[in-house]
């Protein structure tokens, strides 16, 4: 079994966004549908490697057809294939994304991308009591080398019922907690590009598990479970 990125897969997602309306596509769909199984394989691999140092509870391939009844863009079909990553829950907080995407626009991200109020708020609380464990996190050489800077929105001030002067306002007024990681096309169909991720992926886990005991306890470090 091919475990790869299909080669064919940029060349498909250009002439897309080239023809991108229902004609074209439906003319177009046996070679769309050959190239999703291709993905969904790949991504099934992925899902495997990531098993053997996480547990992941559910795979999610994106649809091609976009939702367009809110948005201004009209355009019906999306121009990247993408994936998601579930963890098992309650326990295991966060999760993992896969964006491929032509002209060097794909990448990789991890985090939390929406944390819920009532999370968002205990994250917070956790930054204000002792951010000392998140800081040696985001210092960590391996960690940097791989992700980067933390990114995510975040307020222009303190959130309400936090000081704008603590130490850790930097953590404290962010919505999100997000790492991204990009790759050329060229990284994306080599033959170790799915390892690559797992590997990327299986670096952010001391971040997973500090966010992971923080959400699953409170202030005083009890279980909620």
């Amino acid at each position: 079994m091919n475990h790869t990125i299909p080669k064919d897969i940029f060349p498909f997602l250009v002439k897309l966004k080239n023809n991108n309306e229902r004609e074209w596509f439906n003319e177009h769909k046996p070679e769309f549908k050959a190239l999703e199984t291709k993905m969904k394989v790949a991504f099934n691999h992925l899902g495997e490697l990531m098993n053997v140092h996480d547990q992941i509870e559910k795979i999610k391939v994106f649809r091609i057809y976009r939702d367009v009844r809110f948005s201004k863009n009209k355009l019906p079909y999306k121009t990247h294939f993408a994936g998601s990553f579930a963890r098992k829950k309650p326990e295991l907080r966060g999760g993992y994304y896969v964006h491929i995407q032509p002209n060097n626009e794909s990448f990789i991200a991890t985090g939390f991308w929406d944390p819920n109020k009532e999370d968002l708020l205990r994250i917070r609380k956790e930054f204000e009591t002792d951010d000392s464990e998140m800081r040696a996190i985001l210092k960590d050489k391996s960690f940097k080398n791989t992700w980067g800077e933390l990114s995510g929105d975040e307020l222009k001030t303190a959130p309400k019922g936090f000081d704008k002067t603590h130490p850790s306002i930097d953590l404290i007024r962010r919505k999100q907690f997000i790492f991204v990681k990009t790759y050329t096309d060229q990284d994306v169909l080599a033959a170790d590009f799915l390892q690559e991720v797992n590997d990327a992926f299986k670096t952010v886990r001391p971040f997973f598990n500090y966010m992971s005991d923080v959400l699953t306890t409170n202030l005083n470090g009890e279980s909620l479970l």
